[in-house]
């Protein structure tokens, strides 16, 4: 089953999302809560690269590397899509491994249930 990523774009929706509940580790932080005018049927994320993180190349970048962890991601382990997640970027992101990236992202989606 091919599952489809929406992005969120209402204000509203990230400052809902941000007083949720929230997990951190080395690479990022992810904030989840559960809204409910959004569809359960599709994956709901953002990510952010805040500008201090680098020009736009390597905020670009870093993000491109979460949204390839997070296809491999919704492959591998089951997510809930009930929640709607919010991933902010840290600056180590940039400049470590995919594969410890990949592995810190997949213990803590393991997490969230």
């Amino acid at each position: 089953m091919k599952v489809r990523i929406c992005s969120l774009s209402k204000n509203e929706d990230f400052k809902s999302i941000l007083n949720g509940k929230k997990i951190s580790n080395n690479y990022s932080t992810i904030f989840f809560k559960k809204l409910n005018h959004l569809n359960s049927k599709q994956l709901n994320i953002s990510f952010i690269a805040k500008k201090r993180l680098g020009n736009a190349v390597i905020r670009n970048k870093i993000k491109r590397r979460l949204k390839n962890i997070m296809r491999d991601l919704i492959k591998n382990i089951k997510i809930n899509y009930e929640y709607s997640y919010l991933i902010i970027a840290k600056k180590i992101v940039f400049n470590h491994k995919f594969v410890d990236i990949k592995r810190e992202l997949f213990l803590d989606f393991k997490k969230i249930k």
